[in-house]
Order: structure tokens, then sequence, then C-alpha cells
């Protein structure tokens, strides 16, 4: 705990600040002579600061490219007193995002790390293969430090496997989100040594889907290393993630000790493990893995589950066949009705699908999106009981016009096959897709199929029995049970997310449809107690009552998104940037400048809510989109432009900055090479965060760069975007670029854009940007920073 609050005592830890290359980078050094020192005989400790410089390009964001310059690494290296060949990598970052201190993200885990070579370094065993700790210093800057380290630290080729240690939420309980790339034995090490185990493919398979915008630096382990790893993050309240609320107080001693516990004991077997020294010739195949309530990790081949769920699905489609063939006189009869029922389950999950989204969309139209932000509870009430009252309604009607006078026993088997029918169509459809979450799908074929088959006596007796329905719970309980743990693992994770998704998603449609799909999911194996019980009127009307009155509250405005409250605070999240703007022509005149503060609410409600604090931001003053300058011409820190409309950013006008660490831009040489090419070279020297824009004119290409692999990528939209970052001391940037051009180009061939972004220090704020910041209300993070903006024209 000691380690934790004195690094998060230093503030916040942006790279190329003192605080981050100076004050954190000594105290670590400070920590790790000390616990060298205590050391027992059996290890040997090296330490290594390493400045890396270097430049890749990652298709995170939707793709850009990276410079990095004399950023820093803290490396230790515990091994046998004879050393070892082969290593195991714990990685952390003690690097913060600007304005907050960075308590979960990351100091807790560098905690974790220190804690554990302490403790590790004075046990008398020798271990049999080295631990390397990676205390990285640049991951918020886009994972730079860890490829600068994997690609360029020569204890880098030793590394046979990794463990990142990494945070999406502040405290809790830290789950195993990716694994791999193949290699089952990882998890299997995961398996036997975690006391207190929290894991899950889904969540893997989530992530890997990219519909989380985040990445860590098991990307670049995996991508660049080719080392294959396990990647752990807390997730618990993620609403103060990345915020100043993320400070140390608020992450439990339990949570770092539980941590600690199994970060150590995965360490301990890895470092022991024969399999370490030839983890490739383990490399095969995918894992299914799950935890059981946090008690025990269940894991299998991928290959074994696909055999698995094909069986289990082979043996329902029998069962099913078996059904509708009995007898076989009445073959077509029994065929015809249980397609009738199979289409009329498909046909009440569509209704309740557009209902619910329907009524999500009028929420987010009428400015009520993200009520349940603060109060979860609102989403169930509004969304919950809307899609359960719709499923409901849409199988009475049919039960009451369509199914007149029918067998009521008959119709409930039949509507229970026809959800065993289309969850074992699912279980084939996913297995066949290759994802290892299909076991989800055997759960719910196999259990309520046990079930079916040791009640079938009471399906078939007149009425729902208080003996039926208890034996019926039974053979539900496992799934519904998983489904129950998976689904608010799944509502922990994402609710928060919702609030920095950007002003392109509408938050309240993706989590409406979370909850009609998960509704779906726990009634598939209900639907045919609506044909059971005699009536459904009182369920219908009560939720009803509760969906019509939820919805008067919401549209009133009675639930505010965003709380202060000290304790559990959900801010809303508010980027501000005091910017100088510069245009210059083809003969380098400046032909537009202009100032002011550009503000991104990072999510779907924009400012609508700060506007009564703050009258001059207002919808007058939307930014516009400068159409000829790549990205419109704003100074984005990240390519993160399509997660926000030009509507839902603002543009106040202010007096212009002058940064006492100006921006040097100077065109170093034009040749011209054959093939109609252009090669342009540049200087730049400015602050430690700076942005590249690239826009060819019509009939010219970007061929080649410095920077990257040399193949420039594109980003979504087009244009190209370089992120730009260093340390302290780091020499001016070069690089050039290369283009094909036409025969005529009269108005020049590219347009380069770059912005300084000042994240520390004198020139970080202006006194318009700190006026202005203050007279924001306490249930927002605002984060402020200075930048300047110059486009050129060749």
């Amino acid at each position: 705990r000691a380690y934790l609050d004195n690094i998060t005592a230093i503030g916040p830890r942006t790279v190329g600040s003192p605080e981050n290359e100076v004050l954190a980078v000594n105290y670590l050094l400070e920590q790790i002579r000390a616990i060298e020192r205590e050391s027992t005989d059996a290890h040997k400790i090296s330490v290594d600061i390493q400045r890396p410089t270097g430049t890749f390009s990652i298709d995170f964001l939707g793709g850009f490219t990276s410079y990095y310059a004399n950023i820093t690494n803290v490396v230790v290296k515990l091994e046998p007193r004879d050393g070892a060949e082969h290593a195991v990598l714990s990685n952390c970052h003690f690097d913060s995002v600007p304005n907050t201190p960075g308590a979960s993200d990351d100091a807790v885990s560098c905690a974790v790390m220190l804690e554990i070579l302490n403790t590790l370094s004075k046990s008398s065993e020798p271990l049999q293969h080295a631990v390397i700790f990676l205390f990285n210093g640049a991951e918020e800057n886009i994972l730079q430090a860890s490829h600068g380290f994997i690609t360029q630290h020569e204890w880098a080729k030793s590394i046979r496997a990794f463990i990142n240690l990494e945070a999406a939420g502040v405290g809790g309980k830290e789950l195993v989100f990716q694994t791999g790339p193949e290699n089952p034995w990882l998890v299997q090490a995961y398996v036997a040594a975690a006391k207190h185990p929290f894991a899950s493919v889904v969540a893997q398979e989530i992530f890997q889907s990219g519909i989380i915008p985040a990445d860590t630096d098991f990307r670049i382990y995996r991508d660049f290393g080719n080392v294959p790893g396990i990647d752990l993050a807390f997730i618990e309240n993620g609403y103060i993630y990345h915020t100043k609320y993320d400070t140390s107080d608020r992450i439990l001693t339990d949570s770092i000790q539980r941590a600690g516990d199994n970060i150590l004991a995965v360490l301990k077997y890895l470092a022991t493990s024969d399999k370490l020294a030839k983890s490739f010739e383990y490399r095969h195949g995918n894992v299914v893995f799950f935890d059981v309530f946090g008690l025990f990790v269940l894991a299998y081949p991928a290959r074994v589950g696909t055999i698995m769920n094909y069986i289990t699905a082979a043996i329902a489609f029998l069962y099913l066949i078996k059904k509708v063939l009995q007898p076989k006189t009445r073959a077509i009869h029994n065929l015809k009705k249980f397609f009738t029922a199979f289409g009329f389950t498909l046909i009440s999950w569509v209704c309740t699908l557009v209902t619910v989204l329907s009524v999500a969309a009028f929420v987010s139209v009428i400015g009520r999106s993200l009520s349940w932000y603060t109060h979860f509870y609102v989403s169930v009430f509004l969304y919950g009981t809307a899609a359960a009252a719709k499923l409901i309604l849409v199988h009475r009607l049919a039960k009451k016009f369509f199914y007149k006078n029918m067998n009521e026993q008959y119709l409930g088997d039949i509507f229970f096959d026809a959800s065993l029918m289309i969850w074992s169509i699912v279980l084939a459809v996913i297995t066949q897709m290759g994802l290892c979450s299909a076991f989800i799908c055997t759960l719910w074929v196999a259990f309520p199929l046990l079930a079916k088959l040791m009640i079938h006596k009471e399906f078939s007796q007149k009425g729902a029995t208080v003996k039926f329905v208890m034996m019926y719970m039974l053979g539900m309980f496992v799934p519904y049970l998983y489904m129950m743990y998976l689904s608010w693992t799944v509502f922990e994770m994402f609710t928060p997310i919702m609030g920095r998704s950007g002003s392109e998603i509408l938050p309240d449609v993706v989590l409406a449809g979370f909850i009609v799909v998960i509704t779906m999911i726990l009634s598939s194996y209900f639907i045919n107690f609506i044909y059971l019980v005699k009536s459904t009127k009182t369920t219908l009307i009560t939720l009803t009552t509760v969906f019509v009155v939820t919805l008067i509250l919401v549209c009133s405005g009675i639930f505010f998104p965003y709380s202060s409250d000290a304790a559990n605070p959900k801010p809303k999240r508010v980027f501000l940037q005091h910017t100088s703007r510069r245009f210059h022509d083809l003969d380098g005149n400046v032909v537009k400048r202009d100032s002011g503060i550009w503000i991104n609410g990072f999510d779907y409600n924009g400012i609508s809510h700060i506007t009564p604090h703050v009258p001059e931001i207002n919808d007058t003053i939307r930014t516009p989109c400068e159409e000829q300058a790549p990205f419109c011409g704003l100074p984005w820190i990240l390519p993160v432009h399509l997660m926000f409309w030009l509507v839902k950013n603002w543009y106040l006008p202010a007096p212009e900055i002058f940064p006492r660490s100006p921006i040097h831009f100077k065109v170093l040489s034009k040749e011209l090479i054959p093939w109609n090419s252009v090669r342009l070279s540049f200087e730049v020297s400015g602050p430690s965060h700076m942005s590249l824009y690239i826009r060819p004119h019509e009939g010219s290409a970007l061929s080649t760069w410095s920077l990257g692999d040399g193949m420039p990528v594109a980003s979504s939209g087009g244009d190209y975007f370089v992120f730009y970052s260093r340390g302290l001391q780091a020499t001016p940037w070069h690089f050039w670029v290369e283009l094909t051009v036409p025969e005529k180009h009269s108005d020049g061939i590219v347009s380069l854009a770059i912005a300084a972004h000042y994240f520390f220090g004198e020139d970080q704020t202006s006194p318009q940007l700190y006026a202005l910041l203050e007279r924001f209300p306490n249930w927002t993070f605002s984060s402020g920073w200075s930048c300047t903006y110059d486009l050129f024209v060749f």
C-alpha cells in the first residue's frame, strides 16, 4: 500500500513531464535498490534504465503511426545466481493520462510488482528461470514503451511468456480477459496457480472483437515480440477510470492483496515451469476457459469444446426429430405445429427488440440519454420491463387468437421444443464460427434437455404442478445462475464505457439491446409457461405499469445522468483545448488564423447539461469543419474523430495563446526523384506530445515515409495520422515523406498539419481556460490543455 500511495503522491505522470521521467523513475529505483540490499544469495538482481526511440504503425482507433523518442523504461531482472536462459515478463506502466493521479491505471500494478519482487528476492529457493519486471513509462501514449522494450532491449530475446497488469476500472477483482494467442498451457498455469481466479473467454472474445475502444501492451508483445501471455485488468467502477477520482484511497487493501496473491503465484509457477523453456512447442490451439463464481476455473482445449458442442447439438436434434415423428401418421401435422411455435418465438423476439430499441431511440432523441448512468436500476425498470411485457404480450395474443381451445400441456411442450431448437441451431452456428464462447449455448441445450427428459411425464399431466415447477427450475438452475453471473460482469464492464464512447454511439440503444438479448436468453425456456398457466394478465399489467411510470419519470428528467457523490462519483467527461490555429498557403503566407477553446463532451449528451451552468457554451458555437484540411483542421491528440460528430463539439472564441516553448517546424529539403515522385524532409521540435496530419491532394499519393515500417497506414477517412511523443532531452524529430505526383499540381501536392499539445508545465493552461474550467459543475471531469495548430501546403 505504501508503494501505491507514494507513486500517486507524485501527481499526474504524463510522458515527458519531470514527474514521470524523473520523480517516478527515481522513486522506483530507490525501492528496487532497497529490495536488492535485502535479497538472499539465491538470486541475482540486475537493473537497467532504457530510453528507447522508435516507430510503428497500429490498426487501433482506425489506424495510425506512432513515433517516440527517449521515453523511459525501468527494467529489473531477477534470476538464479548462475543466470538463466529463459524468462517470464511481468509488465505494468507508471505513467498516467494527463490531469489524473492514475492509481488503478496503473500505479497499483507497479506497487504489486514491487511487492512481488521483494517477496521473490527474499526467498531462499532459487528460481529455474528469470523473472523480468518491466515498469514501463509510456503506455498511455498508445503502447510506446512496451514496443521500445520488446523490439530493442537485449533482455527481450529471452522472454517466453508475459503477464500484463492493466486497469479498465478502479479496484475490485482483476479479470483475465486475454490469453495466448493459442498456448493453452498458459491458461493451465493460471488455473493451477491463481488463488482467487476470475477469468472468462467471453471477455476475451468481446475485447478482441474491437467493440471496446481500448487496447493494452498485450497487443505489442503478441504482434511485435511474438510472445504469448496473460492480460489482467481491474474492471470494477470504470466510471472514474482516467479521471481525477482515480486515487489510491479508492482501491481497497483486499483488492491489492488479492491481485498480489494471484500474480505472485502465477509468476512463481511460470518461473519454475519446464514448459516455459519450450513454450513454442506448446503453441497449439485455443482454449475454452471460465471461472465458476470466482471459486475455480474450468479450462479445456477448444477442439474438445467443439466436439462436445457438436455432440450436444446432435443429441438435441435427434430428440427433436424423434418427437416430431411420433406417431409417424401425424408427422406432417407435428412438423407444422413445431415450426409455427418456432416462428412465434422468433417473431416475439424481433417484436421485442424493435419495440425496446424504439423506446431507447425516443429517449435519446428527446435528450434523456444516459438517465441510468448513475441509477442502473432505471435501465432495468425501463428496458427490462418493456422487453418482458412485449414477450408476454405476443405469446398471450398467440394463445388467445391463434391457439384457441388447444391443449395447454401440448402447447407448453411444443414451445419448449421450439426454444431447444433455437438454442441448438445457435450452438451449431457459433461453434462453426470458431468462437470459444459457444460453451454458454451448450449449457442452454444440455441442462434443459436433461431436465425435460427427467420430467417428461409431468409435462403431459394437467396443469403446471408444484412438483413439475420445482423439478423444472432445478434443471434450469445451472445455466440461469451462470448467465446471471456473466451478465452482471458484462454490465459492470460496459455501463461505464457508455460514458466515454463518444457522441456517435447511442448509449441507450446499446444498453437496451444488451438488456433485450439477456431477457430473451433468460426467458427462452419460460415462454412455455405463458401457455401452461391460466392467465398472465396480472404479470403483464404490473410490468406495463412499471415501464410506463419509469418512462414518464425518465422523460421528466428526474434521473440526472451524472453524480458528484464524494464516495461514488460518476462524472461526465469533457475535454477542453485552448487552441491557436494558423492556415498557410502554398507560398507560406498565413491565409487564416483563429483562436478558441475547442470542447468535446465524451458521451452522447454533448454539452446539453453544461449549458445551464456555462451559457456561452451552446449550440451557436458548433465547430465548423475546414474541408480542405486533414481531420477537419482540428488538433486531435489521437484519431478518435469518428467517435464524434462535428455537431457534437464546440469552438468558443478565445484570445490567441503564445506558448513559452513554441513548436519549430522546418522544411529541410524537397527532392525530385524518378518515377514522378517528390521527397519532402522535415525537422520538428516542440513539446512532449505532437500530432502530425497528412492529406495528399487529388492525383497525389503517399507512397513511402521514414515512419513505421515504411508503408504509410491511412486512418479511417483516408488522411494519415502520426502520434509523436518524447521524454526529456530528445533531439529534434526528423522525418521524410515521399509522394507520387501528377504532371500538373498548381495547388500543391500535399497538405500537412502539425499540432503541439501542452499537457503539463507553465504552458498547459491559459488564464481563459483556467477560468472556464473553474466554472464547470462539480459532476464533470473536465480535462484541459493548450495546443497550437499549423497547416502547410507543399
